[in-house]
């Protein structure tokens, strides 16, 4: 198992996951269902389990099996969010994804940037992973604006390629690998060293985007 810990950079922390957050996540989840489903995760086959307690307890064991690593995230120790770190892999790829979400009253408090800066902190560090990424739908501008300002590496376009919102949605994808951030995420942030232009996206990569996908019809 991979031990998670609990840190913390002015007013947000991020700590391990627990049962005993199944009330406040359910609270947060139900009171900004507006706000968070246009960016929500969902299942082709159309069934989705509303089992927070459950969901914990899957990603606990993900954790167990060194998978994964979740986080609740707190602003002034108050639970706003979830960042998830997944899809661990260690050995010649040594690489993981990111995931999060924040409650709207939080949002505008640079919470999630900080939350994923020491989680990638972390990552490079502690847990020995090569490779981070996120992938961030092109119309979701705040996420959008959080890989600009840690300056994660726009890397391309992945069509169709999570069901989020009842839909298979294209993604931008963007990554940091351990050397380009030798002083770490947050550091290089905070101190004002992410280079000009890093995260942004090509107008092309937008461009394209922007087109819709060619399917070939069922016969």
């Amino acid at each position: 198992m991979t031990t998670i810990p609990t840190l913390s950079h002015g007013r947000v922390t991020i700590r391990p996951l627990r049962l005993r957050d199944t009330r406040d996540l359910d609270v947060a989840l139900a009171s900004n269902r507006g706000w968070l489903r246009t960016w929500e995760a969902t299942n082709p086959s159309g069934h989705m389990s509303t089992d927070v307690r459950g969901s914990i307890r899957a990603l606990q064991a993900n954790a167990r099996a060194g998978l994964g690593l979740p986080f609740a995230m707190e602003l002034d120790g108050r639970f706003v969010g979830q960042l998830n770190v997944s899809g661990i892999t260690y050995g010649s790829l040594a690489s993981a994804s990111i995931g999060y979400w924040v409650v709207e009253d939080a949002a505008g408090h640079n919470v999630t940037p900080t939350a994923v800066a020491m989680a990638v902190d972390h990552c490079f560090r502690s847990v020995g992973i090569h490779r981070i990424e996120i992938c961030i739908r092109p119309e979701n501008a705040p996420s959008l604006r959080v890989v600009e300002k840690l300056g994660f590496r726009y890397e391309g376009l992945r069509r169709r390629y999570i069901h989020i919102n009842g839909d298979w949605r294209d993604h931008f994808c963007f990554a940091l690998v351990a050397e380009e951030v030798r002083e770490g995420v947050l550091e290089r942030w905070v101190q004002g060293r992410v280079p000009p232009g890093t995260g942004s996206v090509p107008l092309a990569a937008r461009d394209e985007a922007a087109m819709p996908i060619h399917t070939t019809p069922r016969l």
